[in-house]
């Protein structure tokens, strides 16, 4: 899940879970655009519509006790051991490799536009999105990406 071009800004931006417990400061590189996902597992995680943006990995400064899943054999979800709010998602075989984050902590996410959206042949029927942006098929995007095999409901 990444955008970039005319998106990538630099800048500071500061987020947090719902209790509080965790802030999560972006101070540098991070990608003003949102990815989303439907595949089954990211559905599973975020309840509905998986959604982040990324951040250069020495951007990201996080203040709190977090607790990370190991979701996949190369990725982690990052979480909030106190309210649940979710993090991050974060590739574990690339070294400094970007944070994907979750925009709802961040208030200034908001304002960002979606440009892709990936699995769209297991999007929900309550969840049609509208818009001009990029959209792959489970097929599409698993033919260019590490993914998980069998991902199925």
């Amino acid at each position: 899940m990444s955008g970039g071009g005319q998106y990538r800004t630099s800048g500071r931006l500061e987020g947090r879970c719902l209790c509080g417990a965790v802030t999560v400061k972006v101070d540098g590189g991070y990608i003003a655009a949102i990815a989303a996902c439907h595949c089954s597992m990211c559905q599973r995680w975020a309840g509905a519509l998986f959604a982040t943006f990324d951040a250069d990995a020495d951007a990201v400064q996080v203040e709190g006790a977090v607790t990370r899943y190991p979701s996949t054999h190369f990725s982690e979800r990052a979480f909030c051991p106190a309210c649940g709010s979710n993090l991050w998602l974060r590739d574990t075989n690339v070294q400094d490799a970007p944070y994907e984050l979750m925009p709802g902590p961040f208030p200034a996410a908001a304002e960002f536009p979606l440009i892709s959206e990936i699995y769209i042949d297991r999007r929900p029927a309550y969840l049609p999105i509208v818009g001009d942006h990029a959209t792959h098929t489970r097929a599409e995007y698993e033919a260019a990406h590490n993914h998980v095999e069998g991902d199925d409901p």
